[in-house]
């Protein structure tokens, strides 16, 4: 049965992770359609919302008390929540046998347990009303493993997983889960790298339109952009000695470890791992 599009206007959003980047995109996409939006994240000062504004509030997704009090002040000041969007994450591109024991902890803490805790606070409140939808950001390497981002491949692999699971357990409960899964996006996380003629770069709206499109016709799998899944379905097909040949002829498979040593990370690293 193929399901009508469902209007935006009025429904109460919360994104993690809104100040910056996909988040912010997002957050003006779907203000602009008419959602009522409440960003969280560590580098916003809380405002009352204003008329067309997000409702700004602080957030540190890893303080789990304190992400549950996030979303009960949006549903104290706007209604309750009808979809969430945990984006918050962070990438460390480091070879795997120079990362930090903290650099591993810090991505677990934020691209993996934080999604985990506020996917099961948000079930728990759209259960109870039989409607809600979570979208949780991911990567296209949750799908495919890149040399200079284990740790961080591995949390996205964890969200993909944990996403294609409820899908099923969920079925018929009246809430969506979906998976976004962008490729490399031009925000302050991809610092660093380059586009490849094989995997384009994105802009942020290109990502925040792939959600709003998911919020109006829900659907567990979004890649970012549409090639990316198309790529992944292609590779998984080949052996995995035809797949290592392709990658390491196309320069792909070091893609991201190109930017371990980039002095552009330099900002975005001092800001993602201060206490």
């Amino acid at each position: 049965m193929t399901r009508s599009r469902r209007d935006i206007r009025g429904r109460v959003v919360a994104i993690t992770g809104g100040a910056r980047g996909i988040g912010a995109a997002t957050a003006r996409a779907l203000t602009a359609a008419g959602a009522r939006v409440a960003i969280g994240d560590l580098d916003v000062e809380p405002a009352e919302q204003s008329t067309g504004e997000p409702l700004r509030l602080r957030l540190d997704v890893t303080d789990h008390p304190g992400f549950t009090a996030f979303l009960d002040q949006v549903e104290n000041a706007l209604g309750p929540i009808d979809v969430l969007i945990n984006n918050a994450g962070i990438m460390a591109v480091v070879e795997f046998d120079r990362e930090t024991p903290a650099s591993i902890q810090r991505q677990l803490d934020v691209n993996l347990h934080a999604v985990i805790h506020g996917t099961q606070q948000a079930v728990r409140r759209m259960k109870k009303r039989g409607h809600g939808h979570v979208i949780n950001v991911a990567s296209a390497a949750g799908k495919m493993g890149f040399a200079g981002v284990a740790t961080y491949s591995a949390t996205k692999h964890a969200v993909v997983g944990l996403c294609e699971a409820l899908h099923y357990e969920l079925a018929g409960s009246g809430i969506d889960i979906s998976c976004v899964m962008p490729a490399i996006v031009r925000t302050e996380l991809a610092a660093g790298l380059g586009d490849h003629w094989l995997i384009k770069s994105s802009s942020p709206e290109d990502v925040a339109n792939a959600i709003v499109a998911a919020i109006r016709k829900p659907r567990l799998d979004i890649m970012v952009p549409p090639s990316v899944g198309a790529l992944n379905r292609a590779m998984r097909l080949l052996p995995r000695a035809l797949t290592d040949r392709a990658m390491t002829a196309l320069h792909a498979d070091k893609i991201m470890l190109s930017a371990a040593h980039s002095p552009d990370r330099a900002a975005y690293i001092e800001r993602t791992t201060r206490p």
